[in-house]
């Protein structure tokens, strides 16, 4: 099995499971989140120590394991990205698998089981054309300040969107066009949806031009920018103008 068919089988089977915890009715939403997270967590963890041994690996529901830092190939996955939009038994969470090979998300899968959709590296689908007036996707709770001043600046409508992986494949979809983030993430938020978003295309980058680096000591990550490559340059020229907020 391909690196990229690994990752979207996985993707799906934890999909599956976590669709199987949640219409249990057995639990309440806060145990629910925690229970979803464990089941994945185990599946995905063991499924890819058994089907990629000499690989590392990181997870967020897992203790770090810093010598992947000395292997080229690592895992990076999050079991359940959008624990709160899991638990409301939204569409907009998503379950990531990611391989970052020399610091590059290179081969991925993320899943959105609540809407039945596999995105994956190796079959990309067709981006569709943008609409007149552009949509950010930004957070249902706490848009950034960043996304929100350059949404004003190019005209951009604001679309509010759980996590991290179903705002990026929002871009893929078409239902967005630019997913700005500022208010800090980890690079299992982002691995596995940056190297479905570049496998399609898009731009992917800080929000200062800068590339993301992955499977570092310090697993966090400030920000990010998924576009498609006509509005990168507008947009990153209009993140440049705005103050930080105080």
């Amino acid at each position: 099995m391909t690196d990229a068919a690994l990752a979207a089988h996985l993707a799906e089977v934890a999909g599956k499971l976590l669709l199987t915890v949640r219409d249990s009715g057995m639990l309440s939403l806060k145990k629910l989140g925690k229970a979803g997270d464990a089941t994945a967590n185990q599946f995905l963890v063991h499924a890819l120590l058994e089907q990629r041994p000499d690989d590392g690996l990181l997870s967020e529901e897992e203790k770090d394991n810093l010598d992947r830092l000395a292997i080229s190939r690592t895992w990076i996955v999050d079991p359940v990205d959008g624990t709160r939009e899991y638990g409301e038994s939204r569409a907009d969470w998503a379950v990531h698998v990611g391989l970052a090979i020399d610091g590059v998300a290179t081969t991925g899968a993320v899943a959105l089981p609540g809407a039945g959709i596999i995105l994956r590296t190796d079959q990309p689908r067709q981006v569709p054309s943008a609409p007149a007036t552009l949509r950010m996707v930004v957070s249902r709770t706490r848009p950034a300040h960043e996304a929100v001043a350059v949404a004003e600046a190019i005209g951009a409508e604001l679309v509010p969107m759980g996590s991290a992986g179903a705002k990026a494949m929002a871009v893929i979809l078409g239902d967005a066009d630019i997913y700005l983030h500022s208010g800090g993430q980890f690079e299992w938020d982002s691995c596995a949806p940056v190297a479905v978003a570049l496998a399609h295309g898009l731009h992917c980058s800080r929000i200062d031009g800068r590339p993301l680096v992955y499977n570092q000591a310090d697993t966090y990550m400030p920000d990010l920018l998924i576009c498609r490559t006509e509005h990168a340059e507008m947009v990153l020229e209009e993140i440049r103008k705005v103050k930080p907020k105080a």
